[in-house]
């Protein structure tokens, strides 16, 4: 599945819905140009009643309102966008170019293993065919021959089958790894859309007293929603990071000697896998972190309690298959 085209996907659904705020303009001015009524009048008759000097520059706030509201595509939120944009960009290759010296060293590592094992007169038939069918032709047929030959069959095939139930459980974590980060975009998306359209509309409340913090609060959670995406790719850099570092050991390892096992390493990996899945559903209570918005901290709390049991749940499915496993090959 290719999971950087459904986040492209998301990105031009963004673009293509965020020109729907104009169809909310004209709503919002009316009810801005009421509560502008309302606001002038009330604070000229404050100032006639106690005959005090009218200060007109409180008075221009509806007014600079009523202009963010008729330009809202392009002053506030594209604004916004290009100021926030290279936030996006600068982490955005910060992942791009962990993920690629991890995929390099990852195949190297998987280069030297083949290679250390083929090195080893006792393992090298289980990954190279050349050198299994050289045993095979050197063994004759006698009896013993025949049950060396049995055996060399049966460990190639646990081999095998013991090297694809591990990718196996690795492309299941990784694949729940890239769905929790779709999962996260596409609910980013969600609100940033609900946030744009309805922008207006909250700028024109925001006129009226008692709804003046309304207007900061749009602003509070629209940035902090944006900030999910370069905090998902910070973490997840991290992630490619700790990963790259733990394949430098291992090559390290391998290199220096050629006897070295790297299951204990794939363990760790799957550990960190699920790590990764857990802490995706952190990313909004980190960028409240950043900016604080409020009414998202339950929202927070909802998707962490979901993905600690989506966590738990994988890592028993894994455990309860791998011990399933470990079981049949003691028995055979």
């Amino acid at each position: 599945m290719d999971f950087d085209n459904l986040h492209q996907i998301l990105r031009s659904l963004y673009l293509e819905m965020t020109p729907l705020c104009s169809s909310m303009a004209g709503v919002a001015k009316g009810i801005a140009g009421l509560g502008a009524l309302f606001y002038v009048a009330s604070r000229v008759w404050q100032s006639l009643s106690r005959t005090e000097p009218i200060d007109v520059y409180p008075l221009l706030r509806p007014f600079a309102i009523g202009l963010c509201i008729m330009f809202f595509p392009g002053f506030v939120l594209g604004t916004i966008n290009v100021v926030l944009s290279p936030i996006v960009v600068g982490t955005n290759q910060m992942l791009e170019a962990q993920t690629f010296d991890m995929e390099k060293y990852r195949d190297l590592k998987e280069e030297l293993e083949v290679e250390a094992m083929k090195r080893n007169p006792e393992t090298a038939y289980l990954v190279s065919n050349e050198e299994f069918d050289k045993q095979l032709e050197e063994l004759g047929w006698s009896p013993s021959d025949l049950a060396t030959m049995s055996g060399m069959y049966i460990e190639r095939s646990l081999y095998n089958m013991k090297k694809n139930i591990r990718d196996f459980f690795r492309e299941i974590l990784e694949l729940l790894f890239q769905a929790a980060a779709l999962v996260i975009d596409t609910i980013r998306t969600f609100f940033l859309i609900v946030l744009s359209i309805l922008g207006p509309i909250a700028f024109a409340i925001s006129i009226y007293d008692g709804f003046q913090s309304t207007m900061t609060q749009w602003f509070s959670r629209y940035i902090s929603v944006y900030l999910w995406l370069p905090v998902s790719d910070l973490f997840s850099s991290i992630l490619a990071r700790i990963q790259v570092l733990m394949l430098q050991a291992d090559i390290d390892k391998l290199q220096a000697d050629a006897t070295y096992s790297v299951e204990a390493s794939n363990g760790v990996y799957i550990v960190f896998m699920i790590i990764g899945i857990i802490g995706y559903f952190t990313i909004p209570t980190v960028a409240g972190w950043i900016i604080m918005a409020g009414g998202m901290g339950n929202y927070g709390k909802n998707v962490t309690s979901s993905a600690g049991k989506t966590a738990s749940m994988a890592a028993g499915v894994a455990g309860a298959s791998a011990g399933n496993m470990t079981g049949k090959l003691m028995k055979n």
